[in-house]
């Protein structure tokens, strides 16, 4: 199971755009500053960067911010952010560092899951090796109870004309979520197909536990602690 490299990109971000607003950034960079708790001067690793959204803001607040992405456009993007962050493009799996030199890793809106269970796995443990004892790293992902107990078989987001499409198809013996995403824009139709392995809480926590981390916080978006009334989880992984 891995992701093709036409399922994030200008489309994808056209649709998205519309939800991740200044306010929300503001937010989600905010909660991240505080259960990192960062520092000016900390050494933070934004994976799966997109298009800086995040990485930007915690510059902005004076990190010393590398962002990693595997798209060319969302990076393009990124660099136009008027921060001072080192924008790389790579492989999650393959991060081009041997040893520990980040206080922190952010992994946010679900980059983690797009491998199989040994590559996923692998990340971790990647992510472990760069981070300095005493670091953290903080990850967002559906959460696979709530996600289950509404689970619609389609989506929509729709912005003027233009409609991106999600068919779901949940299979349980693996516990992968199948989405085919049918992208409308300017009379040009264009489908893609990705697969994403949804972890329940506690494998993730077991996940992150096999990879080196000492402790592993799941919370709610508001980093309060974790309900099944939250649509999303975040990990706080403790090195």
């Amino acid at each position: 199971m891995s992701v093709g490299p036409d399922v994030f990109g200008e489309d994808y971000l056209y649709f998205y755009e519309t939800m991740l607003t200044d306010e929300v950034n503001d937010r989600q960079a905010a909660l991240i500053w505080r259960l990192l708790e960062l520092e000016p001067g900390a050494d933070v690793l934004d994976l799966a960067c997109g298009h800086g959204r995040i990485a930007n803001r915690l510059a902005a607040r004076g990190a010393r911010v590398v962002g990693l992405d595997a798209d060319a456009f969302f990076l393009e993007r990124a660099r136009q952010g008027g921060q001072d962050v080192e924008y790389l493009q790579g492989d999650m799996r393959a991060l081009p560092w041997s040893e520990p030199r980040f206080d922190a890793v952010v992994l946010w809106f679900t980059a983690f899951g797009y491998f199989d269970d040994q590559a996923n796995a692998g990340v971790l443990r990647v992510i472990r090796s760069v981070l300095r004892d005493g670091g953290r790293l903080v990850m967002d992902i559906n959460h696979l109870p709530f996600i289950l107990a509404h689970f619609q078989r389609q989506a929509h987001i729709r912005r003027g004309s233009d409609v991106a499409l999600d068919d779901f198809e949940w299979h349980e013996e693996r516990s992968i979520l199948s989405t085919r995403r049918t992208y409308v824009r300017d009379g040009v139709v264009r489908e893609i197909e990705y697969d994403v392995r949804l972890y329940p809480p506690e494998e993730l926590r077991e996940l992150a536990l096999a990879a080196g981390f000492s402790r592993v916080d799941l919370l709610g978006m508001g980093g309060e602690p974790l309900t099944a009334d939250d649509r999303r989880l975040v990990a706080l992984a403790h090195g």
